[in-house]
């Protein structure tokens, strides 16, 4: 593979350049301290992608408020003064190997499965979640029922979400990534399902996408014009991975359309297989999410979905369809994944008794 490549050439991202149009996806590793603050062996592991290639690093899911917002024990924060401080430790350490750094602030809400500040959780509606707690990430059993969440919970949920985008340029990260997708709050909201509402948050797809174009809104608001904000989107979640939405290309029409109209500079999309059609049955014809959104947001796109294979990402950078892929697997099992391509080395596969077994604490990252 040449160095004409276009997954070698630089691309913009809001205001900032990013080396490459290759990142590392954000992934749950609940290896911060019990606070929330980040280690030693995160600092190791983040950088440690810098050092590989990677033009630009997502962080793992990190919780925005000290209400109901934290997922996982053991998850990273950005709430306070130490927590900031950590973080601070991370972003020093990729920017020195060349690298940029996104935070992404997620909110569990019902699929919460270890919060230190609050027992219970909130959804849109009271409904038990499909599916049970990941064993990875410590849980266990069916997801408790969440209580419906009041007018109150949702301005502090858009609150959270903009002070932790404060918090982040604090922490000396490059740009924030807003989790809509894969089944957390954000994304309950957005799911017929899930949501059961009657309010101007429920019913219609332009009422159930609402809380994710006023999380938009606010943390845009919050850092300015100049700061890169973008938000990440499913079908499919963690206690539901088939999921399509109902509508098919009418609801990503709603969907991606309001987002492209909320202040945001890029959409994150995440599928099985990011170059399969996201409506269509099997190998069918039909355009991929990452086509939809770009059609309809108007936004550059980053794909996530089973892109570790170099042919498969160069591809869809040179359809247009994205103009940037990020991997999780595939960055596992080779932390210099891009400079291994641009070398013509060969990759590793990915062994997920390596790292993800028996939890997905984060393993093989020393010093």
């Amino acid at each position: 593979m040449t160095n004409n490549n276009l997954l070698f050439k630089n691309v913009k991202l809001g205001n900032i350049t990013i080396d490459n149009r290759v990142g590392v996806a954000p992934m749950t590793r609940t290896s911060a301290t019990p606070e929330g603050v980040a280690t030693d062996k995160m600092v190791n592991y983040y950088a440690k992608f810098a050092r590989g290639g990677f033009g630009l690093i997502i962080t793992e899911g990190t919780y925005p408020d000290d209400a109901y917002s934290q997922g996982y024990f053991d998850q990273p924060g950005i709430i306070n003064d130490e927590q900031i401080k950590g973080w601070k430790k991370v972003t020093g350490a990729v920017h020195q190997e060349g690298g940029k750094i996104f935070v992404q602030l997620m909110h569990a809400g019902a699929l919460s499965q270890g919060n230190r500040f609050v027992k219970d959780s909130i959804g849109p509606s009271v409904l038990e979640p499909k599916g049970e707690q990941m064993k990875v990430y410590g849980g266990n059993g069916k997801f408790p029922v969440p209580k419906e969440a009041t007018k109150e919970d949702i301005k502090a949920v858009i609150k959270g979400f903009a002070e932790a985008a404060k918090n982040a340029k604090k922490a000396g990260f490059d740009g924030v990534e807003i989790h809509g997708a894969n089944g957390y709050i954000l994304d309950q909201f957005l799911t017929d399902y899930a949501n059961k509402r009657t309010d101007e948050y429920g019913g219609t797809t332009e009422n159930r996408v609402r809380l994710l174009v006023e999380v938009s809104e606010a943390v845009r608001e919050a850092v300015g014009q100049d700061y890169p904000v973008g938000i990440r989107i499913s079908q499919g979640k963690i206690n539901d991975y088939y999921h399509k939405w109902a509508d098919k290309e009418k609801d990503a029409e709603i969907i991606f359309g309001q987002l492209g109209q909320a202040g945001l500079d890029f959409i994150h999309v995440t599928e099985f297989e990011a170059w399969q059609p996201a409506f269509s049955e099997g190998q069918g014809t039909g355009a991929t999410l990452a086509a939809l959104a770009k059609k309809y947001s108007k936004l550059p796109v980053i794909a996530n979905g089973s892109l570790h294979d170099p042919e498969k990402a160069k591809e869809i950078i040179e359809k247009g369809e994205a103009d940037i892929i990020t991997l999780g697997r595939g960055a596992l099992a080779n932390h210099d994944w891009i400079n291994k391509v641009k070398n013509g080395e060969q990759l590793d596969e990915f062994v997920p008794e390596k790292t993800l077994s028996p939890d997905a604490k984060i393993k093989g990252f020393e010093v």
